[in-house]
Protein backbone atom coordinates (compact mmCIF):
# COMPACT_ATOMS: atom_id res chain seq x y z
CA UNK A 1 0.00 0.00 0.00
CA UNK A 2 1.28 3.45 -0.90
CA UNK A 3 1.29 5.97 1.93
CA UNK A 4 0.02 9.39 0.82
CA UNK A 5 1.58 12.43 2.50
CA UNK A 6 0.91 16.18 2.47
CA UNK A 7 3.90 18.43 3.16
CA UNK A 8 3.21 21.77 4.87
CA UNK A 9 5.98 24.35 5.26
CA UNK A 10 6.26 28.03 4.39
CA UNK A 11 9.74 27.50 2.91
CA UNK A 12 9.46 26.22 -0.68
CA UNK A 13 13.05 24.95 -0.53
CA UNK A 14 12.28 22.80 2.50
CA UNK A 15 9.08 21.51 0.87
CA UNK A 16 11.15 20.47 -2.16
CA UNK A 17 13.76 18.70 0.01
CA UNK A 18 11.11 17.00 2.16
CA UNK A 19 9.18 15.86 -0.92
CA UNK A 20 12.34 14.41 -2.46
CA UNK A 21 13.24 12.63 0.79
CA UNK A 22 9.75 11.24 1.36
CA UNK A 23 9.53 10.01 -2.24
CA UNK A 24 12.97 8.39 -2.01
CA UNK A 25 11.73 6.51 1.07
CA UNK A 26 8.75 5.07 -0.82
CA UNK A 27 6.06 7.52 0.30
CA UNK A 28 3.89 9.50 -2.13
CA UNK A 29 3.53 13.25 -1.68
CA UNK A 30 0.06 14.10 -2.97
CA UNK A 31 0.11 17.83 -2.20
CA UNK A 32 2.06 20.66 -0.62
CA UNK A 33 1.05 23.81 1.22
CA UNK A 34 2.83 26.94 2.42
CA UNK A 35 0.34 27.99 5.10
CA UNK A 36 -2.08 26.57 7.64
CA UNK A 37 -5.37 27.62 6.05
CA UNK A 38 -4.61 25.96 2.72
CA UNK A 39 -3.18 22.93 4.56
CA UNK A 40 -6.55 22.40 6.25
CA UNK A 41 -8.34 22.47 2.89
CA UNK A 42 -5.78 20.21 1.22
CA UNK A 43 -6.04 17.60 3.98
CA UNK A 44 -9.84 17.72 3.84
CA UNK A 45 -9.71 17.25 0.05
CA UNK A 46 -6.94 14.65 -0.30
CA UNK A 47 -7.48 12.71 2.96
CA UNK A 48 -3.80 11.68 3.15
CA UNK A 49 -2.42 9.01 5.48
CA UNK A 50 0.16 11.45 6.83
CA UNK A 51 0.95 15.12 7.28
CA UNK A 52 4.49 16.47 7.58
CA UNK A 53 3.66 19.75 9.31
CA UNK A 54 5.87 22.72 10.11
CA UNK A 55 5.31 24.36 13.48
CA UNK A 56 5.82 27.96 12.33
CA UNK A 57 3.50 28.98 9.51
CA UNK A 58 2.63 32.52 8.37
CA UNK A 59 -1.04 32.40 9.37
CA UNK A 60 -1.82 29.74 11.98
CA UNK A 61 0.79 27.54 13.63
CA UNK A 62 1.15 23.81 13.12
CA UNK A 63 -0.27 22.96 16.55
CA UNK A 64 -3.47 24.85 15.70
CA UNK A 65 -3.72 23.09 12.32
CA UNK A 66 -3.30 19.71 14.01
CA UNK A 67 -5.86 20.55 16.73
CA UNK A 68 -8.46 21.61 14.13
CA UNK A 69 -8.00 18.44 12.11
CA UNK A 70 -8.19 16.31 15.26
CA UNK A 71 -11.36 18.10 16.44
CA UNK A 72 -12.95 17.50 13.02
CA UNK A 73 -11.99 13.83 13.14
CA UNK A 74 -10.05 14.36 9.90
CA UNK A 75 -6.50 14.10 11.25
CA UNK A 76 -4.04 11.88 9.42
CA UNK A 77 -0.87 10.72 11.19
CA UNK A 78 0.89 14.01 11.93
CA UNK A 79 4.64 14.52 12.23
CA UNK A 80 5.52 18.02 13.42
CA UNK A 81 8.76 19.62 12.19
CA UNK A 82 10.64 22.77 13.10
CA UNK A 83 14.09 24.23 13.53
CA UNK A 84 12.86 25.28 16.98
CA UNK A 85 13.77 22.49 19.37
CA UNK A 86 11.54 23.73 22.17
CA UNK A 87 10.03 20.93 24.16
CA UNK A 88 6.28 20.67 24.36
CA UNK A 89 4.42 18.63 26.88
CA UNK A 90 3.62 15.20 25.40
CA UNK A 91 0.02 15.76 26.50
CA UNK A 92 -0.19 18.91 24.37
CA UNK A 93 1.10 17.04 21.30
CA UNK A 94 -1.30 14.15 22.00
CA UNK A 95 -4.29 16.51 22.28
CA UNK A 96 -3.35 18.02 18.92
CA UNK A 97 -3.13 14.54 17.38
CA UNK A 98 0.60 14.83 16.67
CA UNK A 99 2.37 11.48 16.42
CA UNK A 100 5.84 12.87 16.99
CA UNK A 101 8.23 15.76 16.55
CA UNK A 102 11.27 15.58 14.25
CA UNK A 103 13.70 18.48 14.04
CA UNK A 104 14.18 19.54 10.43
CA UNK A 105 17.90 18.83 10.56
CA UNK A 106 17.14 15.25 11.74
CA UNK A 107 14.55 14.46 9.07
CA UNK A 108 17.10 12.68 6.88
CA UNK A 109 17.89 10.24 9.71
CA UNK A 110 14.25 9.60 10.65
CA UNK A 111 12.39 6.39 9.81
CA UNK A 112 9.82 8.22 7.70
CA UNK A 113 7.92 5.13 6.48
CA UNK A 114 7.71 3.95 10.10
CA UNK A 115 6.48 7.33 11.34
CA UNK A 116 3.69 7.43 8.80
CA UNK A 117 2.72 3.75 8.78
CA UNK A 118 -0.62 2.87 10.28
CA UNK A 119 -0.38 1.46 13.80
CA UNK A 120 -0.62 -2.30 14.11
CA UNK A 121 -4.09 -3.53 14.97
Amino acid sequence: MCIDIVVVDDDPGFRRIATTLLTARGLRVVAESGDGASALEIVRTHRPHGLLLDLHLPDIDGLAVARRLTEEGAAPRIVLTSTDRSLWAREELDRAGIECFVAKDRLFDADLPGLFAAPAS
